[in-house]
């Protein structure tokens, strides 16, 4: 017998073993009040990253009329996660998952895109921006130390990244951009 058909039947004999037993069950009391929201993630450092949720275009900051990007950032999972959804104009997709890890005291962010690439960082307000770091590898399996900065600026964000692959010794530019709302 296949295994979808022993399912339904073990569902079938469960149906009828219970059906009209229902005084077994405890009775729900009826309530007109939504369910109270869980008491997580109220912390005010919950609440650092919130300049960034939003519906933005990319700009690159070299050429700030052209939009290079469409980017969205929701909270989920109760207020609990940032949910980055970012759609490149060039093909380039990613998506990022960002939480504030109370037992650490950091936020953390990973963030994988539709070619194959993976990056966590992690990190924290420092004098009113969002400092994330870590160490992914490039493609030739070379160490490389990512650092990136989020920063409000009059109702925009600009992000700013930069790699080393000598340890962080020197720094170089990966990107520069602006997220402004987006304009449909």
């Amino acid at each position: 017998m296949k295994p979808i058909a022993v399912w339904l039947q073990v569902g079938v004999v469960f149906l009828l073993a219970f059906a009209g037993r229902t005084e077994s069950l405890p009775a729900r009391p009826a309530s007109s009040e939504a369910p109270s929201k869980p008491a997580h993630c109220t912390a005010s450092e919950y609440r650092q990253f919130d300049f960034w949720v939003g519906n933005w275009d990319a700009f690159d900051v070299d050429n700030p009329n052209k939009v290079v990007a469409r980017n969205r950032v929701d909270h989920i999972l109760d207020g609990c996660v940032l949910l980055e959804d970012y759609q490149g104009t060039n093909g380039s997709k990613g998506q990022s998952f960002t939480i504030y890890d109370e037992s650490k005291k950091v936020w953390h962010q990973t963030w994988v895109t539709n070619r194959g690439e993976l990056l966590t960082i992690e990190g924290k307000m420092q004098a009113g921006k969002m400092v994330l770091s870590g160490v992914d590898h490039t493609a030739d399996g070379k160490e490389r130390h990512v650092r990136g900065v989020w920063e409000p600026v009059d109702g925009a964000v600009r992000e700013t990244a930069v790699t080393s692959t000598d340890g962080g010794q020197t720094w170089e530019p990966w990107f520069d951009l602006w997220f402004r709302p987006h304009k449909p």
